[in-house]
């Protein structure tokens, strides 16, 4: 078996170059990857401006009262300050030129078109301004290229008034359900069929990792079935992802498949659950195969999958899940032969958190990855005692 540290430095040498561009609005960018980076134009704000509803003044001449001499509303043009003068602003409108201070409305009293304002002791000099370009300066990094755009980002980009990006087309992936027992949601299952949870949960993970899903449906436990359903899918997709088919079984057909259309680099990763994992070509276009037990579908496209996804559709920085490291709650005093994720809760009691793994560890079992917060790693030939720290990996954001 494959350590999976290096199956995994395999996968990522093996990354081709990110999609074509294309250009897309700001309101449909969402999930997308930036593929340039965005510098400003414009200072953000564009100029100065009052955080507050209030009155503009010359801190010097606080302590008095003063006729109030104009009404700025955000979005108008404020003529100059008149000396010995207030002038009667609110949030977001720009601070008329020779003011240097703005007073909060509840600090004054207004009556007669005069305004009496506190002492200036009581207010800092500059108070309740908003300089320009106190968020952006004209040629400050917005966002750079390789960023997954968030609704931040693209709050962040509309404020410097970029209407659309150049981004890298979301990446097509194929999913290829196989074996004579899967029947799906909604029919009834035959005696000997279990229901196809693998088809419904990659196709949630792509999405979610912002891939576009080919779903494919199921391929019956046939050589010729499998092998033109494979010549298929690597024709329209950037990557082929199949579940079942690749252990060592005469029923077994996608391992032969994929050798008579391409290659096979990699098979058998010492990876608990998700041993029978395999990695080739079908002719120019990547295939990963992964197991039949929805856990360890869930594992190997965390762990193998997804920092592939990443590195491919041209995601900067380091793509592999972030990781925190949090104690043991229980101990395990028999090593593994294979780097184990245990589905792991976050127990926290008087601010003291630590992990508690499910009772039932079965790769078939998908019941507990629900129950879970996300995956603890254990390493090969590691025991385990109460208190050791543990790395864990959220399933949210992973």
């Amino acid at each position: 078996m494959m350590p999976l540290a290096e199956a995994q430095a395999r996968l990522l040498a093996a990354v081709p170059p990110p999609p074509a561009t294309e250009r897309c609005p700001l309101n449909a960018a969402l999930n997308m990857v930036l593929a340039e980076t965005v510098t400003s134009t414009v200072p953000v704000p564009p100029s100065d401006n009052s955080a507050v509803d209030g009155y503009a003044v010359q801190h010097a001449e606080l302590g008095g009262v003063l006729p109030v001499s104009q009404r700025i509303p955000a979005g108008a043009v404020p003529s100059s300050l008149v000396p010995g003068s207030a002038a009667r602003l609110f949030t977001g409108a720009t601070l008329p030129p020779g003011a240097d201070t703005v007073v909060m409305q509840e600090d004054c009293e207004e009556q007669g078109g005069q305004v009496r304002l506190p002492a200036m002791a009581s207010v800092t000099p500059g108070a309740n301004i908003r300089r320009a370009g106190q968020d952006l300066r004209a040629g400050d990094l917005v966002v750079r290229a390789g960023t997954r755009l968030s609704p931040r980002h693209l709050g962040l980009l509309a404020s410097v008034g970029v209407a659309e990006v150049s981004v890298y087309r979301p990446l097509r992936v194929a999913i290829l359900s196989t074996g004579d027992e899967l029947a799906e949601p909604g029919s009834t299952a035959a005696p000997g069929q279990i229901y196809n949870s693998n088809r419904y949960l990659l196709h949630g993970l792509l999405a979610e990792a912002g891939m576009i899903p080919v779903d494919l449906g199921r391929v019956a436990d046939d050589y010729a079935l499998t092998h033109g359903a494979l010549a298929s899918a690597g024709q329209r997709c950037d990557l082929v992802l199949t579940t079942g088919g690749v252990s060592v079984g005469e029923e077994d057909h996608v391992r032969a498949a994929v050798a008579a259309l391409g290659a096979l680099d990699l098979w058998r990763v010492a990876i608990k659950p998700g041993k029978p994992f395999a990695f080739g070509h079908l002719g120019n276009t990547p295939f990963m195969g992964l197991p039949g037990n929805p856990s360890a579908v869930l594992v190997t496209f965390m762990m193998l999958v997804l920092p592939w996804l990443r590195r491919a559709q041209g995601l900067a920085g380091d793509p592999m899940p972030p990781r925190v490291w949090l104690p043991a709650g229980f101990s395990a005093d028999k090593p593994g032969k294979r780097e184990e994720y245990l589905r792991v809760q976050i127990v926290d009691e008087a601010g003291q958190q630590w992990l508690q793994p499910h009772p039932n560890q079965s790769s078939g079992m998908l019941s507990s990855a629900c129950w879970a917060d996300g995956l603890a790693q254990v390493p090969a030939g590691t025991v385990v005692r109460e208190g050791d720290l543990l790395a864990f990996i959220r399933f949210s954001g992973a």
